[in-house]
């Protein structure tokens, strides 16, 4: 049987017919079922892996959704295409009669880019499962391992293993396996699966405006990402948003020899360093006026904020720094604000490639990451008039001739913003569903994340659905996402099964 079709074979399970049953199955069924079906559920998690999915090349996108239609009607979805300016997203639904309300479920299939040169395996779709030596390196396991034994902290790495084909799969087999235990929610259930947020998903706000109808829901709920650095049973509540910025000083039209002319011809990387150095002050803080303008926090939230199992010390140790920024007084609160970062720096050559030239450009790259609080294009403006104010001529797009003898500092300015921020109150109804499935599997509150630091593309949901959102994450932290040798634990691939059906099981909040 292709595991593309149903783990527990001989079950039929018709939706339009069955009623919704009152009660979900009971932690030790979950964990039972789970158990007993984790070697099926790998067998699918390394068909999916064998998928290339690179956001960047449709025709990988189109095989995958292609292989996702399959795996989704096997399991009694209706499935569609959501067409975009770019690769197809894919809705899927399962739809009960008299149900109480809609959930809405926001997958990701697409992946990074691969340099297999930078892989410690031959391939980087084709999935291999390792395990920890005595010193410390992954060795090679062959796949027949698992019928003699289960080692949780064994690991598969693969492109996407955590990023997010671990969690896509947990979520096909958490169904099939609640569909198997005769399980019926009280809710009709959709799907949505993202195949363009490696590129930022620039094409799905407008496909959310245009199928709203479709989308319709009373919440949203995210299985994506990992969870608190402890590894503890999580749920997050936000994510910031991002938006990128490429800024470029000038120097000569072609590098010129730094005997002759250093002195005189002046070198675009100072200009850059100065740009860079004044945009923070050196503990850390954004000095562009007005940048966390709008970011206000109650004494009440910075309790909650506090209540986050955070070792701080650790994660600046294990980081190999001494010394943490001074935004804020904690990493939770911290999160809270906006953050500028360089990505990235470019300018002629370094290392045994290094010569003495004076560049004719220099380029930096940065990400901002936005809160609720704020407003890319206020950022943006403010990020302009602070450049402006040290002297630089702002352009967007090559200097011209007129413009290099015109003016003695040009800037390059362009920004994209990718989407929003989004954020949840802890009791909205996907909160309260979201804690009540991890409160079920561990007996006790999981750890609660007001805003994570990382951003996924759900303000468009959250804000044209008018819905509120609560996010699940079910892989392991240190999992090397958009790295090479990305991986996911195989504890954490299961455990995150049972977190899912767990989840799913549950009444619809009040």
């Amino acid at each position: 049987m292709n595991t593309t079709t149903r783990l527990w074979a001989g079950i039929v399970l018709l939706w339009i017919m069955a009623p919704a049953a009152a009660d979900g199955p009971s932690r030790d069924q979950i964990r039972a079922t789970v158990d007993a079906n984790r070697g099926a559920a790998v067998d699918l998690y390394r068909e999916f892996l064998g998928l290339p999915n690179d956001a960047l090349n449709p025709g990988d996108i189109e095989r995958l959704v292609v292989w996702m239609e399959e795996a989704f009607a096997a399991r009694d979805f209706e499935t569609r295409r959501i067409e975009t300016g770019g690769s197809p997203s894919l809705f899927a639904q399962r739809l009960v009669p008299g149900a109480r309300g809609t959930v809405l479920v926001y997958l990701q299939a697409d992946g990074q880019p691969v340099d297999p040169a930078a892989w410690d395996q031959p391939d980087p779709y084709g999935a291999v499962l390792k395990e920890r030596d005595d010193l410390g390196q992954w060795r090679p396991l062959e796949w027949h391992a698992l019928e003699e034994r289960f080692d949780p902290d064994w690991r598969v790495f693969a492109r996407s293993a955590a990023d997010s084909k671990g969690p896509m799969t947990q979520f096909l087999v958490a169904v099939e396996l609640l569909d198997g235990l005769d399980y019926m929610p009280a809710y009709d259930l959709k799907v949505i699966i993202d195949t363009e947020e490696e590129l930022g998903s620039p094409h799905l706000a407008a496909a959310i405006e245009r199928d709203r109808d479709l989308l319709a829901a009373d919440f949203l709920l995210i299985f994506d990402g990992p969870p608190h650095a402890s590894n503890g049973p999580t749920v997050t509540f936000g994510a910031r948003g991002i938006a990128t910025v490429t800024l470029e000083t000038y120097g000569p039209r072609v590098a010129q020899h730094s005997g002759h002319y250093g002195n005189f011809i002046p070198n675009p990387v100072f200009d850059m360093a100065r740009i860079l150095a004044s945009l923070k002050d050196p503990e850390g803080r954004v000095t562009v006026e007005g940048f966390y303008d709008g970011v206000v926090i109650s004494d009440a939230e910075k309790a909650l904020l506090r209540a986050v199992p955070d070792d701080e010390q650790r994660i600046l140790a294990d980081a190999g720094v001494a010394r943490a920024d001074a935004v804020a007084p904690t990493l939770q609160e911290a999160l809270q604000y906006p953050s500028l970062n360089v990505r990235g720096l470019r300018a002629a050559w370094v290392g045994d490639e290094s010569r003495t030239i004076i560049p004719p450009r220099a380029t930096a790259e940065l990400d901002i990451r936005l809160v609720k609080e704020s407003d890319a294009e206020r950022l943006m403006g403010l990020l302009r008039e602070h450049i402006e104010a040290l002297g630089y001529t702002i352009i967007d797009a090559e200097p011209s001739e007129e413009q290099r003898l015109a003016h003695p500092r040009l800037l390059k300015f362009s920004y994209d913003v990718s989407y929003g921020a989004f954020r949840s109150d802890f009791d909205s109804p996907a909160g309260r569903m979201a804690r009540a499935g991890m409160r079920s599997l561990y007996g006790e509150e999981p750890i609660l994340i007001r805003t994570m630091g990382g951003s996924i593309p759900i303000a468009p949901l959250v804000e044209t659905l008018g819905i509120p959102a609560a996010t699940v994450p079910t892989v392991n932290i240190d999992n090397n996402q958009h790295s090479p040798n990305e991986n996911l634990r195989l504890g954490n691939f299961i455990e995150g099964i049972a977190i899912l059906m767990s989840v799913l099981s549950q009444d619809l909040p009040d």
